[in-house]
């Protein structure tokens, strides 16, 4: 028997852009592959094409090559565009499925199903009233070939249906939830083509898993109940079912599926506001799954380290403390060219260049997002800077009289803050939180921030004198 190599694969349907709770799962098994050695395939799953978009599709893949999430089969890596066979775009595969769809008619597998979507909606109903599980009644799996043919032949609307053999189970060793164990009197016959041609999304997902040879799916949990459906219909088709691995689910703060108002955004969004890549893996990669090492790690380390083991069946909750703190970490781990590059133009024109260097020593601890870094260059090197608040209430509540001992202070220590505060420590009297609090916030506007020791040099004497001038005359 050939022995296939380690292969997993993420499938988005280009419906939308890609936000956390999925890109997660497109990491994880990312991460797999790499640490054995295997295959990370993409495959676009655009069979609905009423809410699929090639537009979306560009957009998601430029988010994983951004992420650093590169396949090594899929769109870019497929054979030539005319090659069905060999497209990773499942609308393009359509004729391979129809081959599928007859093997199954052929064999009375899979049969043509004439009942309209409100007759199943009352059905259903039905049966949740009397409290049953609902599931088809195989009313047109009854049909004879006349019935069939005749509404057939009246162009009547029609699905097509597996039908799932009575009394047996179905299991499997799920990698992270266990072993599993489903009866296929509760699953009941299920669509797989629909009534427009196209097919059900778990059918063509799992007649692809087989063709293109992925031996590990890893998705989210609310597919748990597809994959009994996908191994009877794998079987069925003398195809090889994957291994399984179905993960918790990433959830807002009040237990609900993660969406914009917990503050999720998209990978587009993240990346246009300053995110690091490294930033989200390390986040992502400890959504729902633990490492020994809390440390920030590279893409090598995060995929060594990742194991089944030490995926939580519990709903991993999003955090965007967390995110935040993996970005800080990035930022300290980022080279200084990087750090220049990502704090962009409007940060670059305000900086002279034999400044840059200190600039970025000095802010690089209290930055997380470029917008930061702006706000500082404008702090340090103009004055069109405003006060906050709360510091201007700090300067009103020091008074004049302070300004001006620090003023006499800087004329002594025009760069030297630690020697300069000492000074003013002397002959003010002030000490602690009542020293360099009014201190900062007549120099940069701001009650915290990035060490005045650094800051004070790149300010200059000049402007250092101006602004505190002006509130010993207030």
């Amino acid at each position: 028997m050939r022995i296939l190599p380690f292969k997993t694969r993420f499938a988005p349907s280009p419906s939308g852009l890609l936000h956390l709770g999925n890109v997660r799962t497109a990491l994880f098994n990312a991460l797999l592959a790499k640490k054995h050695q295997g295959i990370f395939l993409l495959r676009i799953e655009d069979t609905d094409q009423e809410r699929s978009q090639t537009s979306y599709a560009q957009a998601i893949m430029q988010d994983l090559h951004w992420l650093g999430l590169g396949w090594q089969e899929g769109p870019t890596h497929a054979g030539p565009p005319d090659n069905k066979e060999t497209s990773y775009l499942q609308s393009q595969r359509l004729p391979i499925y129809q081959r599928y769809f007859a093997d199954l008619e052929v064999r009375g597998l899979a049969y043509p199903c004439f009942c309209s979507a409100q007759e199943l909606a009352l059905s259903r109903k039905t049966q949740l009233a009397a409290g049953r599980p609902p599931r088809y009644s195989g009313r047109c799996y009854r049909l004879s070939k006349t019935e069939v043919e005749a509404k057939l032949a009246k162009n009547q609307p029609a699905s097509l249906r597996f039908h799932v053999p009575p009394g047996s189970h179905v299991k499997f060793d799920d990698k992270v939830r266990g072993p599993q164990d489903f009866l296929t009197d509760d699953i009941g016959d299920f669509i797989i083509r629909r009534s427009d041609g196209t097919p059900a999304f778990f059918f063509s997902n799992a007649i692809d898993d087989a063709l293109m040879g992925v031996t590990l799916v890893l998705r989210g949990e609310d597919h748990l109940t597809n994959t009994p459906r996908q191994i009877l219909l794998l079987n069925a088709l003398n195809l090889p079912a994957p291994e399984y691995a179905h993960i918790a689910l990433v959830v807002g703060d009040d237990g609900a599926p993660l969406s914009k108002r917990h503050g999720s955004r998209s990978v587009q969004e993240l990346r246009e506001s300053g995110f690091f890549p490294r930033a989200i893996n390390n986040y992502l990669a400890r959504l729902g799954h633990s490492y020994a090492d809390n440390a920030y790690l590279d893409m090598d380390r995060l995929a060594a380290d990742f194991d089944f083991t030490r995926l939580g069946r519990a709903p991993a909750r999003y955090d965007a403390a967390q995110l935040l703190h993996w970005q800080h970490e990035a930022i300290l781990h980022a080279s200084e060219a990087e750090l220049w590059q990502w704090m962009g133009t409007a940060v670059h024109a305000l900086i002279p260049e034999n400044k840059r260097s200190e600039f970025i020593t000095a802010v690089r601890p209290n930055i997380s997002l470029p917008e930061h870094a702006l706000m500082w260059a404008r702090i340090i090197f103009s004055d069109d800077g405003e006060l906050n608040p709360a510091a201007r209430a700090v300067i009103v509540q020091t008074g004049a009289k302070f300004f001006t001992q620090a003023l006499a202070a800087l004329e002594r220590h025009p760069t030297d803050f630690k020697t300069l505060s000492e000074h003013l420590k002397q002959s003010s009297g002030a000490k602690g939180k009542a020293l360099f609090q009014p201190l900062r916030a007549a120099l940069t506007g701001e009650l915290d921030g990035p060490e005045m020791v650094r800051l004070l040099p790149l300010i200059t004497f000049e402007r250092a004198r101006k602004r505190l001038l002006k509130y010993a005359r207030e």
